[in-house]
């Protein structure tokens, strides 16, 4: 195999927003609560929310990272987006 292979990559466990929508209104969505629902495998990886979907309840979510377009759903939907260490 021929290429660059960054060392440093940093890979993250990735939700969308639709996978969100299953958690009950002002709910707190915590790593450790989308490993007991089976959203992500385990907590090895950093969480890392993505704007695919839509999200029509508010929820308090704690993640990693988050993308730019989910930030404003979470958001606009009555919710709070909390970026975690």
């Amino acid at each position: 195999m021929r290429g660059f292979t960054n060392i440093f990559r940093k890979e993250f466990s990735v939700v969308n927003l639709d996978k969100l929508a299953m958690f009950p209104e002002n709910t707190k969505v915590t790593p450790q609560l989308m490993v007991e629902s089976g959203l992500i495998k385990s907590r090895r990886k950093p969480v890392k929310i993505l704007g695919r979907g839509e999200l029509n309840v508010a929820l308090a979510v704690e993640a990693n990272r988050f993308s730019q377009s989910a930030r404003q759903s979470i958001e606009a939907a009555g919710g709070s987006a909390m970026e975690i260490g």
